[in-house]
Protein backbone atom coordinates (compact mmCIF):
# COMPACT_ATOMS: atom_id res chain seq x y z
CA UNK A 1 0.00 0.00 0.00
CA UNK A 2 1.22 3.75 -0.80
CA UNK A 3 -1.79 5.73 -0.26
CA UNK A 4 -1.36 9.62 1.46
CA UNK A 5 -0.30 9.70 4.57
CA UNK A 6 -2.73 11.60 7.31
CA UNK A 7 -1.24 11.69 11.28
CA UNK A 8 -3.63 12.78 14.15
CA UNK A 9 -2.73 14.38 17.17
CA UNK A 10 -2.30 12.58 20.20
CA UNK A 11 -4.99 11.33 21.64
CA UNK A 12 -7.15 11.61 18.86
CA UNK A 13 -6.38 7.48 17.84
CA UNK A 14 -9.18 6.41 20.27
CA UNK A 15 -12.10 6.39 18.11
CA UNK A 16 -10.67 4.95 15.55
CA UNK A 17 -9.03 1.97 17.81
CA UNK A 18 -12.62 1.56 19.34
CA UNK A 19 -13.52 1.10 15.46
CA UNK A 20 -15.62 4.26 15.19
CA UNK A 21 -15.37 5.08 11.12
CA UNK A 22 -15.49 8.54 11.49
CA UNK A 23 -12.35 10.85 11.47
CA UNK A 24 -13.70 14.56 12.16
CA UNK A 25 -11.57 17.48 10.95
CA UNK A 26 -9.61 18.56 14.74
CA UNK A 27 -8.48 15.29 15.06
CA UNK A 28 -5.68 15.73 12.42
CA UNK A 29 -2.26 17.21 13.21
CA UNK A 30 -0.73 16.88 9.39
CA UNK A 31 -1.84 16.04 5.73
CA UNK A 32 -0.72 16.54 2.65
CA UNK A 33 -2.11 20.12 1.29
CA UNK A 34 -2.75 18.50 -2.09
CA UNK A 35 -5.10 15.68 -1.36
CA UNK A 36 -8.69 15.61 -3.23
CA UNK A 37 -12.21 14.41 -2.65
CA UNK A 38 -12.41 11.25 -2.54
CA UNK A 39 -8.85 9.91 -2.47
CA UNK A 40 -7.46 7.09 -0.20
CA UNK A 41 -5.23 8.00 3.01
CA UNK A 42 -4.02 5.80 5.54
CA UNK A 43 -4.34 7.12 9.05
CA UNK A 44 -1.49 7.30 11.45
CA UNK A 45 -1.29 8.21 15.15
CA UNK A 46 0.90 10.63 16.07
CA UNK A 47 3.52 7.98 16.98
CA UNK A 48 3.46 6.40 13.41
CA UNK A 49 0.94 3.74 13.97
CA UNK A 50 -1.39 2.92 11.39
CA UNK A 51 -5.23 3.02 12.49
CA UNK A 52 -6.65 2.60 8.76
CA UNK A 53 -7.35 3.22 5.48
CA UNK A 54 -10.01 5.16 3.73
CA UNK A 55 -11.47 8.16 1.67
CA UNK A 56 -10.25 11.72 2.46
CA UNK A 57 -13.06 14.59 1.85
CA UNK A 58 -12.35 18.35 3.00
CA UNK A 59 -15.00 19.08 5.66
CA UNK A 60 -16.03 17.95 9.03
CA UNK A 61 -15.64 14.22 8.96
CA UNK A 62 -12.30 14.30 7.17
CA UNK A 63 -11.61 10.35 6.42
CA UNK A 64 -14.82 7.89 6.65
CA UNK A 65 -12.60 4.20 7.32
CA UNK A 66 -12.87 1.57 5.14
CA UNK A 67 -10.75 -0.79 7.02
CA UNK A 68 -8.65 -0.82 9.94
CA UNK A 69 -6.27 -3.52 8.78
CA UNK A 70 -3.79 -3.19 6.15
CA UNK A 71 -4.77 -3.84 2.98
CA UNK A 72 -5.19 -3.11 -0.81
CA UNK A 73 -8.41 -1.56 -1.51
CA UNK A 74 -8.87 -3.89 -4.67
CA UNK A 75 -11.45 -6.09 -6.20
CA UNK A 76 -10.19 -8.54 -3.49
CA UNK A 77 -11.77 -6.24 -0.61
CA UNK A 78 -15.30 -5.25 -2.34
CA UNK A 79 -15.63 -9.53 -3.27
CA UNK A 80 -14.94 -9.94 0.92
CA UNK A 81 -17.08 -7.11 1.79
CA UNK A 82 -20.02 -7.51 -0.49
CA UNK A 83 -19.99 -11.28 0.73
CA UNK A 84 -20.52 -11.00 4.61
CA UNK A 85 -23.12 -8.41 3.63
CA UNK A 86 -24.59 -10.85 1.63
CA UNK A 87 -24.20 -14.07 3.69
CA UNK A 88 -25.87 -12.26 6.73
CA UNK A 89 -28.97 -11.83 4.38
CA UNK A 90 -29.30 -15.26 3.72
CA UNK A 91 -28.70 -16.24 7.66
CA UNK A 92 -31.54 -13.35 7.83
CA UNK A 93 -34.03 -15.43 5.24
CA UNK A 94 -34.59 -13.11 2.76
CA UNK A 95 -32.00 -14.53 0.31
CA UNK A 96 -34.44 -16.69 -2.18
CA UNK A 97 -37.96 -15.61 0.06
CA UNK A 98 -40.55 -15.94 -2.21
CA UNK A 99 -42.95 -13.88 -0.06
CA UNK A 100 -40.50 -11.10 0.41
CA UNK A 101 -38.30 -10.03 -2.51
CA UNK A 102 -36.97 -6.87 -1.11
CA UNK A 103 -34.24 -6.27 1.29
CA UNK A 104 -30.95 -4.11 2.04
CA UNK A 105 -28.14 -5.28 1.03
CA UNK A 106 -25.42 -3.27 2.09
CA UNK A 107 -25.97 -0.82 4.77
CA UNK A 108 -23.26 1.66 4.89
CA UNK A 109 -21.40 1.93 8.34
CA UNK A 110 -23.81 -1.07 9.37
CA UNK A 111 -21.91 -3.25 6.65
CA UNK A 112 -18.20 -1.26 7.09
CA UNK A 113 -18.90 -0.20 3.97
CA UNK A 114 -19.44 3.90 4.91
CA UNK A 115 -21.27 5.80 2.16
CA UNK A 116 -22.37 2.94 0.67
CA UNK A 117 -26.15 1.78 0.17
CA UNK A 118 -27.18 -1.10 -1.63
CA UNK A 119 -30.85 -2.24 -2.01
CA UNK A 120 -32.40 -5.41 -3.53
CA UNK A 121 -35.80 -5.68 -5.65
CA UNK A 122 -36.70 -8.96 -7.20
CA UNK A 123 -33.15 -8.83 -9.42
CA UNK A 124 -32.23 -5.55 -9.48
CA UNK A 125 -29.54 -4.12 -7.02
CA UNK A 126 -29.62 -0.10 -6.27
CA UNK A 127 -26.84 1.39 -5.39
CA UNK A 128 -26.80 5.08 -3.60
CA UNK A 129 -23.46 6.47 -2.68
CA UNK A 130 -22.83 9.11 -0.29
CA UNK A 131 -19.00 10.84 -0.97
CA UNK A 132 -17.39 11.03 -3.87
CA UNK A 133 -14.38 8.27 -2.65
CA UNK A 134 -17.08 5.83 -2.50
CA UNK A 135 -18.87 6.75 -6.20
CA UNK A 136 -15.26 6.49 -7.70
CA UNK A 137 -15.36 2.41 -7.07
CA UNK A 138 -19.17 2.15 -8.06
CA UNK A 139 -18.55 0.25 -11.29
CA UNK A 140 -16.22 -2.06 -9.55
CA UNK A 141 -18.92 -2.34 -6.75
CA UNK A 142 -21.80 -3.09 -9.66
CA UNK A 143 -19.45 -6.17 -10.52
CA UNK A 144 -18.61 -7.74 -7.48
CA UNK A 145 -22.60 -7.60 -6.99
CA UNK A 146 -23.29 -9.91 -9.69
CA UNK A 147 -20.15 -11.94 -8.91
CA UNK A 148 -21.42 -12.96 -5.88
CA UNK A 149 -25.53 -12.79 -6.27
CA UNK A 150 -25.16 -14.93 -9.53
CA UNK A 151 -28.23 -15.49 -11.09
CA UNK A 152 -30.17 -13.48 -8.99
CA UNK A 153 -28.92 -10.15 -10.14
CA UNK A 154 -30.40 -9.18 -13.59
CA UNK A 155 -29.67 -5.01 -13.33
CA UNK A 156 -27.63 -2.42 -11.64
CA UNK A 157 -29.03 0.66 -10.85
CA UNK A 158 -26.55 3.74 -10.22
CA UNK A 159 -29.16 6.55 -8.19
CA UNK A 160 -25.91 8.18 -6.71
CA UNK A 161 -27.06 11.31 -8.67
CA UNK A 162 -29.59 12.25 -5.64
CA UNK A 163 -27.56 11.50 -2.84
CA UNK A 164 -24.13 13.45 -3.77
CA UNK A 165 -23.48 16.76 -3.35
CA UNK A 166 -24.91 18.83 -6.69
CA UNK A 167 -21.58 21.08 -7.35
CA UNK A 168 -19.12 17.55 -8.31
CA UNK A 169 -21.24 17.44 -11.65
CA UNK A 170 -23.55 13.83 -11.12
CA UNK A 171 -26.59 15.33 -12.20
CA UNK A 172 -28.40 12.18 -13.51
CA UNK A 173 -28.68 8.34 -12.59
CA UNK A 174 -27.78 5.14 -14.74
CA UNK A 175 -27.67 1.84 -15.36
CA UNK A 176 -24.92 0.29 -14.84
CA UNK A 177 -25.43 -3.38 -15.95
CA UNK A 178 -28.03 -5.22 -17.72
CA UNK A 179 -31.86 -4.69 -17.71
CA UNK A 180 -34.34 -5.35 -14.98
CA UNK A 181 -37.34 -8.29 -16.04
CA UNK A 182 -39.75 -6.49 -13.40
CA UNK A 183 -40.18 -3.40 -11.26
CA UNK A 184 -42.63 -6.06 -8.82
CA UNK A 185 -41.37 -7.02 -6.21
CA UNK A 186 -43.39 -9.12 -3.18
CA UNK A 187 -43.13 -7.95 0.73
CA UNK A 188 -45.13 -10.51 2.99
CA UNK A 189 -46.99 -11.70 0.13
CA UNK A 190 -48.11 -8.29 -0.66
CA UNK A 191 -47.17 -6.72 -4.27
CA UNK A 192 -45.49 -3.24 -5.07
CA UNK A 193 -44.33 -1.55 -8.07
CA UNK A 194 -41.14 0.05 -7.46
CA UNK A 195 -39.75 3.53 -8.90
CA UNK A 196 -35.92 3.30 -9.10
CA UNK A 197 -35.55 5.98 -10.99
CA UNK A 198 -38.02 8.89 -9.88
CA UNK A 199 -38.90 7.35 -6.56
CA UNK A 200 -37.70 8.27 -3.05
CA UNK A 201 -34.26 7.02 -1.65
CA UNK A 202 -33.98 3.73 -3.64
CA UNK A 203 -37.66 3.36 -4.11
CA UNK A 204 -39.38 2.01 -1.33
CA UNK A 205 -38.57 2.55 2.43
CA UNK A 206 -37.79 -0.95 2.76
CA UNK A 207 -36.61 -0.50 6.72
CA UNK A 208 -40.38 -0.24 7.97
CA UNK A 209 -40.59 -3.81 6.55
CA UNK A 210 -41.12 -5.62 10.06
CA UNK A 211 -43.09 -2.35 11.54
CA UNK A 212 -45.68 -2.58 8.32
CA UNK A 213 -46.35 -6.01 9.37
CA UNK A 214 -46.81 -5.52 13.24
CA UNK A 215 -49.07 -2.50 12.31
CA UNK A 216 -51.03 -5.15 10.02
CA UNK A 217 -52.11 -7.21 13.13
CA UNK A 218 -53.40 -3.97 14.72
CA UNK A 219 -55.26 -2.81 12.10
CA UNK A 220 -57.48 -6.17 10.94
CA UNK A 221 -61.02 -5.44 11.80
CA UNK A 222 -60.23 -1.47 12.23
CA UNK A 223 -60.38 1.94 10.60
CA UNK A 224 -57.23 3.08 9.90
CA UNK A 225 -55.22 6.55 9.13
CA UNK A 226 -52.12 6.16 7.19
CA UNK A 227 -49.95 9.75 7.29
CA UNK A 228 -47.09 10.36 5.11
CA UNK A 229 -48.02 7.13 3.03
CA UNK A 230 -45.85 7.71 0.00
CA UNK A 231 -46.64 4.39 -1.47
CA UNK A 232 -49.26 2.59 0.46
CA UNK A 233 -46.97 0.32 2.16
CA UNK A 234 -49.21 0.55 5.89
CA UNK A 235 -52.25 0.44 3.83
CA UNK A 236 -51.45 -2.44 1.75
CA UNK A 237 -50.06 -4.81 4.46
CA UNK A 238 -53.70 -3.43 7.04
CA UNK A 239 -55.89 -3.61 4.18
CA UNK A 240 -54.47 -7.40 3.71
CA UNK A 241 -55.31 -8.21 7.28
CA UNK A 242 -58.78 -7.04 7.28
CA UNK A 243 -58.91 -3.70 8.04
CA UNK A 244 -62.13 -2.35 7.39
CA UNK A 245 -61.52 0.64 6.11
CA UNK A 246 -57.74 3.07 5.35
CA UNK A 247 -57.39 6.73 4.77
CA UNK A 248 -54.14 7.03 3.35
CA UNK A 249 -52.63 11.06 3.13
CA UNK A 250 -49.55 12.56 1.49
CA UNK A 251 -49.01 16.11 0.22
CA UNK A 252 -47.37 14.56 -2.86
CA UNK A 253 -50.07 13.55 -5.72
CA UNK A 254 -47.44 11.51 -7.46
CA UNK A 255 -47.63 9.60 -3.55
CA UNK A 256 -50.92 8.79 -3.40
CA UNK A 257 -50.95 7.41 -7.15
CA UNK A 258 -48.60 5.03 -6.12
CA UNK A 259 -50.45 4.46 -3.81
CA UNK A 260 -54.00 3.87 -5.42
CA UNK A 261 -51.65 1.54 -8.24
CA UNK A 262 -49.85 -0.75 -5.13
CA UNK A 263 -53.37 -1.39 -3.82
CA UNK A 264 -54.90 -2.41 -6.94
CA UNK A 265 -51.51 -4.84 -7.64
CA UNK A 266 -53.80 -6.63 -4.61
CA UNK A 267 -56.88 -7.71 -5.66
CA UNK A 268 -57.70 -9.70 -2.77
CA UNK A 269 -57.99 -6.65 -0.81
CA UNK A 270 -61.36 -6.56 0.04
CA UNK A 271 -61.86 -3.32 2.52
CA UNK A 272 -62.30 -0.11 1.19
CA UNK A 273 -59.18 2.55 0.61
CA UNK A 274 -59.82 6.45 0.43
CA UNK A 275 -56.73 8.09 -0.78
CA UNK A 276 -56.15 12.33 -0.53
CA UNK A 277 -53.32 14.70 -1.14
CA UNK A 278 -52.68 17.34 1.71
CA UNK A 279 -50.32 18.73 4.22
CA UNK A 280 -50.92 15.64 7.17
CA UNK A 281 -49.94 18.73 9.80
CA UNK A 282 -53.02 20.71 9.00
CA UNK A 283 -54.95 18.15 7.87
CA UNK A 284 -54.71 16.11 11.17
CA UNK A 285 -55.96 18.96 12.91
CA UNK A 286 -59.27 18.36 11.31
CA UNK A 287 -59.61 14.76 11.45
CA UNK A 288 -63.07 13.23 13.24
CA UNK A 289 -62.22 11.43 16.16
CA UNK A 290 -63.14 7.89 14.94
CA UNK A 291 -59.79 6.13 13.91
CA UNK A 292 -59.01 2.86 15.84
CA UNK A 293 -55.45 2.91 14.54
CA UNK A 294 -53.04 5.80 13.38
CA UNK A 295 -49.47 6.05 12.18
CA UNK A 296 -47.20 8.68 11.66
CA UNK A 297 -44.14 8.48 9.51
CA UNK A 298 -43.19 11.51 8.89
CA UNK A 299 -39.57 12.36 6.72
CA UNK A 300 -36.74 13.35 8.68
CA UNK A 301 -37.51 16.69 10.30
CA UNK A 302 -34.17 16.98 11.13
CA UNK A 303 -30.95 16.62 8.64
CA UNK A 304 -28.40 17.92 11.43
CA UNK A 305 -27.99 19.48 14.84
CA UNK A 306 -29.13 22.40 14.67
CA UNK A 307 -32.00 21.65 13.64
CA UNK A 308 -33.47 19.53 16.11
CA UNK A 309 -35.07 21.67 18.33
CA UNK A 310 -37.34 22.63 15.69
CA UNK A 311 -38.10 19.24 15.01
CA UNK A 312 -38.70 18.01 18.25
CA UNK A 313 -41.55 20.62 18.66
CA UNK A 314 -42.78 19.46 15.15
CA UNK A 315 -43.16 15.69 16.31
CA UNK A 316 -44.90 16.98 19.73
CA UNK A 317 -47.33 18.48 17.59
CA UNK A 318 -48.01 16.16 15.13
CA UNK A 319 -48.23 13.51 17.81
CA UNK A 320 -50.30 15.79 20.04
CA UNK A 321 -52.76 16.22 17.13
CA UNK A 322 -53.21 12.41 16.85
CA UNK A 323 -53.48 11.68 20.69
CA UNK A 324 -56.07 13.97 21.15
CA UNK A 325 -58.17 12.80 17.86
CA UNK A 326 -57.56 8.63 18.54
CA UNK A 327 -60.61 6.52 19.90
CA UNK A 328 -60.32 5.53 23.34
CA UNK A 329 -58.44 2.20 23.06
CA UNK A 330 -56.96 3.01 20.11
CA UNK A 331 -53.13 2.22 18.76
CA UNK A 332 -51.15 4.58 17.70
CA UNK A 333 -47.54 3.87 15.70
CA UNK A 334 -44.86 6.89 15.36
CA UNK A 335 -41.76 6.88 13.66
CA UNK A 336 -38.98 9.17 13.73
CA UNK A 337 -36.38 8.87 11.49
CA UNK A 338 -34.14 11.91 12.16
CA UNK A 339 -30.60 10.34 13.50
CA UNK A 340 -29.73 13.42 15.26
CA UNK A 341 -33.01 12.52 17.43
CA UNK A 342 -32.06 9.44 19.15
CA UNK A 343 -34.22 6.91 21.02
CA UNK A 344 -34.42 8.57 24.54
CA UNK A 345 -35.02 11.96 23.23
CA UNK A 346 -37.83 10.97 20.42
CA UNK A 347 -39.51 9.15 23.74
CA UNK A 348 -39.35 11.97 25.77
CA UNK A 349 -41.23 13.96 23.17
CA UNK A 350 -43.58 11.30 23.22
CA UNK A 351 -44.35 11.88 26.42
CA UNK A 352 -44.95 15.49 26.56
CA UNK A 353 -47.50 15.53 24.32
CA UNK A 354 -49.34 12.73 25.82
CA UNK A 355 -48.93 14.85 29.27
CA UNK A 356 -50.05 17.74 27.12
CA UNK A 357 -53.35 15.40 25.76
CA UNK A 358 -54.21 14.68 29.34
CA UNK A 359 -54.85 11.10 28.00
CA UNK A 360 -53.52 7.47 29.47
CA UNK A 361 -51.04 6.15 27.30
CA UNK A 362 -49.13 2.93 27.40
CA UNK A 363 -46.20 1.93 25.71
CA UNK A 364 -46.71 -1.10 23.59
CA UNK A 365 -43.84 -1.60 22.08
CA UNK A 366 -40.38 -0.10 21.13
CA UNK A 367 -39.55 -0.06 17.63
CA UNK A 368 -36.09 0.14 15.17
CA UNK A 369 -35.14 -0.59 12.16
CA UNK A 370 -34.91 -4.68 11.05
CA UNK A 371 -31.83 -6.86 10.91
CA UNK A 372 -30.87 -5.69 7.41
CA UNK A 373 -29.88 -2.47 7.95
CA UNK A 374 -27.64 -3.64 10.87
CA UNK A 375 -26.54 -0.91 13.83
CA UNK A 376 -22.26 -1.51 14.24
CA UNK A 377 -22.19 -1.46 17.51
CA UNK A 378 -18.71 0.38 17.19
CA UNK A 379 -20.74 3.24 15.52
CA UNK A 380 -23.89 4.39 16.90
CA UNK A 381 -24.79 6.77 14.01
CA UNK A 382 -26.15 3.55 11.98
CA UNK A 383 -29.07 3.18 14.22
CA UNK A 384 -31.67 6.21 12.85
CA UNK A 385 -34.87 5.05 12.75
CA UNK A 386 -37.11 4.50 16.19
CA UNK A 387 -40.61 4.10 17.18
CA UNK A 388 -43.51 3.76 19.60
CA UNK A 389 -46.81 1.63 19.67
CA UNK A 390 -48.80 3.13 22.21
CA UNK A 391 -52.61 2.60 23.61
CA UNK A 392 -54.45 5.13 24.48
CA UNK A 393 -57.07 5.66 26.75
Amino acid sequence: MNYPKIILKKGKEISLRRRHHWVFSGAIHQKDEDLESGQLVSVFSHTNTFLGTGHYSPGSIMVRILTFEEELIDINFWNKRIRAAYELRKTLGLVNNPSTTVFRLVHGEGDLLPGLIVDYYNGTAVIQTHNIGMYAHIEVIAQSIKEIMGKDIQAVYDKSAETLPKNLGIDSNRWLLGTPKTDLVQEYGASYRIDWEKGQKTGFFIDQRENRKLFSYYASGKKVLNTFCYSGGFSVLALLEGASEVHSVDISPKAIELTEENIALNPQIKGKNESKVADVVKYIREIGEDYDVIVLDPPAFAKNIKARHNAVQAYKRLNLEALKKIKPGGILFTFSCSQVVDKSLFAHTITAAALESRREVKILHQLTQPADHPINIFHPETEYLKGLVISVE
